[in-house]
């Protein structure tokens, strides 16, 4: 969140004041969703490629913080694509392509990303339907803002505010570089039809430049994150899923984890199936989230709300952010499909 950027007069040196913001608010933290388990690839590259089918797409999209400033809005869509490496083995690759536009304050400082991804699902047990699966993902990313729609104290002459009169010189408003992150996991299930799937994963592999002053020296830090998540059947109709993140940043670190209830109101098989997910995600030190999913054949919705309580909580009023997420994933007439095969890296869905 920007916090530098309101439209009160700001010192003399605001240009610095507000670079030193950006840097520092970059160098933080990533950007993270509610639903988090719904964009695998931001958890980690080795989540690519884990759920039932040979193609899924998700797309999500979040504001918050309009309660205390201008809302800070940002957008994800992730793409993935599953195949086998041949017809008389059960190791797959997964390709995909993860994208997110984010933008906050009055300055809409911003940044876009997008990030191809490969996988490699390694077979370790066909009886156990167990795979150790290397991810990688890489691509372009461009952060930006827009001075223009910033004020500045030598703007006001006399009480009276006249735009564009600033000596403030901002010689670049967009930065571009090349972003990197490798995670491996560990997915498979028990005899009794319990999943689960552990992994680890680090982002920023290169720790590139974030400053838009080129003589200052400041990098986005490196982020070490785990993950594990499991599904316990209760019934052929109701199923009890966790999901859990706990990663670490540039001196700041995060715990979540999600508690979710599903029951199948009819299904016939894994794509054509009509269900309602509830539960809440636990953000440490941050927000409660309750989060309520329906699924109906190939298609699911998602709809979560931020109960915040941290130390924020006095100006936002307990009130956070708004969540939609939208997914879709079926088989395709492919060769090596993983609807022809006996075995597959599966996820909980």
């Amino acid at each position: 969140m920007l916090l530098c950027s309101d439209k009160q007069p700001i010192m003399k040196r605001s240009g610095l004041l507000f670079f030193v913001c950006l840097s520092f608010a970059a160098a933080a933290q990533d950007l993270n969703f509610s639903q988090f388990y719904e964009l695998p690839l931001l958890r980690n590259p080795a989540l690519a490629g884990i759920y039932t089918g040979d193609f899924r797409a998700t797309s999500a999209f979040r504001s918050q913080w309009g309660r205390v400033t201008v809302p800070y809005t940002f957008q994800a869509m992730s793409i993935e694509m599953k195949t086998g490496v041949s017809e008389a083995s059960d190791n797959y690759f997964s390709v995909g392509l993860q994208m997110t536009r984010d933008q906050a304050g009055d300055s809409k400082f911003g940044k876009t990303q997008v990030l191809p991804v490969l996988a490699f699902h390694k077979v370790m047990s066909a009886e156990r339907n167990s795979y150790l699966t290397l991810g990688f993902m890489g691509g372009i990313v461009q952060q930006r803002f827009d001075p223009t729609q910033l004020r500045f104290d030598d703007e006001f002459q006399n009480g009276v505010y006249i735009p564009r009169s600033t000596s403030q010189i901002f010689t670049q408003t967009q930065l571009n570089y090349l972003d990197a992150s490798v995670g491996l996991s560990f997915s498979s299930e028990f005899n009794n039809g319990i999943r689960y799937y552990i992994g680890g994963g680090m982002y920023h592999l290169t720790n590139p430049k974030v400053v838009f002053y080129q003589q200052d020296e400041i990098r986005l830090s490196r982020k070490y994150i785990g993950n594990a998540g499991f599904m316990l059947p209760i019934s052929d109709y109701q199923d009890f899923i966790v999901y859990m993140d706990y990663f670490q940043q540039g001196g700041f670190s995060q715990g979540q984890g999600g508690f979710f209830y599903k029951n199948k109101l009819w299904s016939e098989d894994e794509f054509r199936v009509v269900s309602l997910t509830g539960g809440a995600i636990f953000r440490w030190n941050d927000a409660i989230i309750p989060v309520l999913r329906f699924d109906y054949n190939k298609i699911g919705v998602g709809l979560s709300y931020d109960a915040n309580f941290s130390k924020l909580r006095r100006a936002s009023q307990f009130q956070g952010g708004f969540e939609l997420t939208l997914s879709f994933k079926s088989h395709l007439n492919i060769r090596n499909s993983s609807l022809e095969k006996t075995k597959c890296p599966v996820g909980f869905d």
